[in-house]
């Protein structure tokens, strides 16, 4: 799982490191002999660093979402094993101390819903425990995707941050037209600056749009998963269930794979 989750980060890498050099193997051809990359980040003018910066933070989010989110984080699968035969012996006490030293998504929810846990009602009280998990799951999920909604916010603000370049870029060359100086040279700065500052915004806008997505899809494909792993649980606990759960499809898998996972 770790290898499948790893690909879309690694060609949402891939194609922001060739939509970077693209600016600079377009001027590489042209007869001054191309610009490198930092001379165009010069050339972009101060909303670059602004841009720099939020490159920065969408990377950072990016690698954290990475290993938070993972499956393998979210449904440890010895820590499942172990809570299932706890339940299915009905010893409470020790899957709420095992959910206790071990926290997370998963373990926070079971153990709300082994609170409310009434040996005197009906099915052991299992519609308030039910509850309880739904409320905790949906709790953890808001918080994962109060984290992911910040690369949609970048997306967002990164085309921004570029037209601020373009309107800065404009007004110097109109304020170089308005002095008298109507060579290509004076202008060429500031509209260079335009072009520059409107592409480093598009630039990181397109992968953090991307990177948005494919993260919320994790988040709710991986919640979904935690939800039927939890209800399973509580099958075992009423004695409803005794095998192991079907195995989860994976969003991610071929329709061949989904074929063999139902058989």
């Amino acid at each position: 799982m770790n290898i499948t989750l790893s690909k879309p980060l690694a060609l949402a890498t891939r194609v922001l490191m060739l939509a970077l050099s693209l600016p600079c193997t377009a001027l590489a051809g042209s007869p001054e002999g191309g610009k490198s990359l930092l001379e165009l980040y010069q050339e972009g003018g101060p909303v670059m660093h602004l841009i720099a910066l939020c490159s920065v933070g969408a990377l950072a989010l990016a690698v954290f979402c990475h290993f938070t989110y993972r499956r393998a984080n979210l449904l440890p699968e010895a820590l499942v094993g172990q809570l299932n035969q706890l339940l299915s012996l009905r010893d409470l006490h020790e899957a709420y101390r095992c959910c206790q030293t071990r926290p997370g998504p998963l373990t926070q929810a079971l153990s709300n819903a082994l609170t409310k846990a009434n040996y005197s009602r009906d099915m052991y009280n299992k519609a308030a425990m039910e509850n309880a998990l739904m409320d905790e799951c949906f709790r953890s999920e808001t918080k994962m995707m109060t984290v992911v909604n910040y690369l949609n916010t970048l997306a967002v603000l990164a085309p921004m941050i570029g037209l601020l370049g373009t309107v800065s870029g404009m007004i110097s060359s109109f304020s170089a037209l308005t002095a008298g100086k109507a060579e290509a040279a004076d202008l060429a700065k500031g509209i260079g600056e335009a072009l520059v500052a409107t592409g480093g915004g598009l630039l990181l806008a397109i992968p953090s749009m991307f990177l948005y997505f494919y993260f919320r899809g994790v988040v709710s494909s991986n919640m979904a998963d935690v939800h039927a792993t939890l209800s399973h649980m509580l099958d075992r606990f009423t004695g409803e269930a005794h095998g192991n759960p079907p195995p989860a499809v994976s969003v991610h898998a071929t329709p061949l794979e989904h074929a063999e996972q139902a058989i």
